[in-house]
């Protein structure tokens, strides 16, 4: 009698151990596969790579701060249909506007 709990205190060992490790594996598995938070101002570094272009406007290859505020209130002032002062993150992600080439000159 006491070889058949023994074995029985080994099965059910076993298969604690079991269930532990698949729980652990699955949520490893799932938090590798949680992209990492990213730096927003990085994400944003293309866009700009893409405005930087339209900014130079004498042509010097350099691009003051001024230049730069300038563009960027241009381009708000353009995308404020409504002259709220705020611009709707929603509506200008779903839309087709593109910059303006001429904004700011």
């Amino acid at each position: 009698m006491p070889m058949r709990t023994n074995r029985l205190r080994i099965i059910v060992v076993i298969a604690v151990l079991v269930v532990i490790g698949t729980v652990l594996g699955n949520a490893a598995a799932q938090k590798a596969s949680v992209p990492k938070p990213q730096n927003k101002l990085a994400m944003g570094e293309d866009g700009i790579k893409q405005l930087l272009p339209l900014m130079n406007t004498d042509t010097k290859g350099m691009i003051s701060k001024q230049e730069f505020i300038k563009f960027m209130e241009a381009e708000f002032e353009r995308l404020d249909k409504s002259k709220k002062g705020e611009l709707n993150v929603k509506e200008l992600t779903q839309s087709s506007l593109t910059a303006s080439r001429f904004a700011g000159k």
